[in-house]
């Protein structure tokens, strides 16, 4: 137990140290923010803090720091280095730059924000890219949670007859209840019950770590005895469990979801708490789940479970906190995508509002907007259901396709902050770490180039190639911080 209680005291001085410091290079003032200028009543509405900080947790969070963590733990207590230092000096700095930029330009959407630091031609391609996985991760976030509701129905002895066993009634219901979220203001729906469920996914999170310590405290393997890849077939840490544990440690879905806070802010000052207390807040549950699936589970038999699923999850809730654990689970497994998935909805709708310049004040351009949003949801949802498409194949590109978006995002604050004048090493680190991360996935994993034989888990290759591009990354970068000063010499 001890490196799990060292993880996490490293992630609660790194929020109150670290997090203050990227703060402090940042420079929040006393400026009006978009939620008071605008206030529109629908997207710009101010919020207290305690409630962006539990909304902003909920729309990060889903899924992501419980089943990614627990298939994390294959490679064993070694993931506890990545969430920590992860969630510290990557994850916290680009939730807290998305947040933070987009405030900056009046609540934009990322795509926006990226696209005015790195060029028109990134902005395009942002727009689709960011429109294209918040659909897409929106229709999985429904689809999941009305197979769970049918198999919750299924064991519990509900007759195959009934409604409540058809997943396409459950998948109906989650659209309808979709729909509404995204069409009415951010206060009406999201505001009032997603605090409620940030609670119980941090009394969940709580419940299995004083469960498992009470337990199984003596059986939670350490870092310094157990400094190895433990990954039962033998899959590499660079760079599968980097790609593997994303909401727990760096995920460009969050700067998806971070201008939502961003326009509801009464203060610039409270961007410390909310964003990057949030991130570090999902890297506390995502290290709590990891130690517990460490502990639980021998790495063989985790596998064999197929990593983080409901299935899983179950185990150890039942394990840890009895009946009260499976109710909490199932809120958990079933609540979570789907509150992520509803704000997914809703950064599509806004990313291609501020695309198109659509103004959201009045009913009727909002369901311009949702109509169709929602339409193409279905479309894929009932497709899944009706056993017309898989996702399979299109969701295992999510997993790479979301890192890629933290380091462009990173890349992108990198320039925000060069060009004020301010320290860009914050994020350019970073930046640089997610792109040898991600090219080097690319080069390697199955759904990308390593479906070509010599190319799979080819790591003469892929490793090379992957420094070799964070390095024209940051070459790159000098370019466009040398033009940027040149300019500025000039004026």
């Amino acid at each position: 137990m001890i490196s799990f209680f060292i993880c996490l005291a490293i992630l609660i001085i790194g929020y109150l140290t670290y997090g203050k410091l990227v703060e402090g290079v940042f420079g929040p003032d006393d400026r009006e923010t978009p939620a008071v200028a605008i206030n529109d009543g629908v997207d710009y509405v101010v919020m207290p803090q305690w409630k962006l900080f539990l909304v902003q947790l909920l729309n990060i969070a889903g899924l992501g720091p419980i089943f990614g963590a627990i298939t994390g733990a294959l490679w064993g207590p070694v993931v506890f280095l990545w969430i920590t230092f992860g969630t510290i000096f990557c994850g916290g700095v680009h939730d807290y730059m998305s947040g933070m930029m987009s405030e900056r330009e009046n609540g934009a959407s990322i795509s926006e924000v990226t696209g005015k630091y790195l060029g028109s031609f990134m902005a395009n391609i942002m727009r689709v890219f960011c429109v294209v996985l918040l659909i897409m991760t929106g229709t999985v976030f429904a689809v999941g949670p009305a197979g769970l509701f049918t198999a919750l129905f299924t064991d519990a002895g509900v007759s195959k007859g009934s409604i409540l066993v058809n997943a396409t009634f459950w998948l109906a219901i989650i659209f309808a209840y979709y729909f509404i979220a995204t069409f009415l203001s951010i206060d009406k729906i999201i505001g009032k019950i997603y605090p409620v469920f940030g609670i119980c996914l941090i009394v969940m999170a709580l419940g299995v770590a004083l469960g498992t310590i009470a337990k199984q405290g003596g059986n939670m393997p350490e870092l310094f005895t157990h400094f190895e890849n433990m990954h039962p077939a033998g899959k590499a840490i660079w760079s599968y469990m980097f790609i593997t544990v994303a909401c727990g440690a760096c995920s460009g879905f969050h700067s998806t979801q971070s201008p939502l806070m961003a326009r509801c802010m009464k203060s610039e000052r409270q961007g410390h708490f909310v964003f990057y207390g949030a991130m570090v807040a999902e890297g506390i549950i995502a290290l709590i789940w990891a130690a517990a699936a460490c502990t639980w589970y021998k790495g063989a038999d985790l596998l064999a479970a197929g990593g983080g699923n409901s299935t899983t999850v179950y185990y150890m809730s039942k394990q840890t906190m009895g009946s009260v654990g499976f109710i909490l689970a199932m809120l958990g497994v079933i609540a979570c995508p789907i509150t992520s998935g509803d704000t997914a909805f809703r950064s599509a709708r806004l990313t291609i509002c501020d695309w198109f310049h659509i103004d959201q004040q009045t009913y009727g351009k909002r369901l311009a907007v949702c109509i169709p949003v929602l339409g193409v949801g279905c479309l894929l949802g009932f497709g899944q259901t009706f056993g017309l498409l898989d996702y399979n194949v299109i969701w295992n590109y999510f997993a790479w396709s979301n890192q890629t978006l933290a380091m462009l995002v990173l890349w992108a604050g990198s320039v925000y902050l060069a060009k004020n004048g301010k320290n860009y090493m914050i994020t350019a680190i970073p930046a640089t770490f997610m792109s040898a991360v991600t090219f080097t996935y690319f080069m390697m994993a199955p759904e990308t180039l390593g479906h070509i034989k010599f190319l799979a888990d080819n790591h003469a290759v892929g490793y090379p190639a992957g420094i070799i591009f964070a390095i024209v990354c940051v070459l790159l970068f000098i370019r466009s911080k040398n033009k940027m000063s040149k300019q500025t010499r000039i004026a």
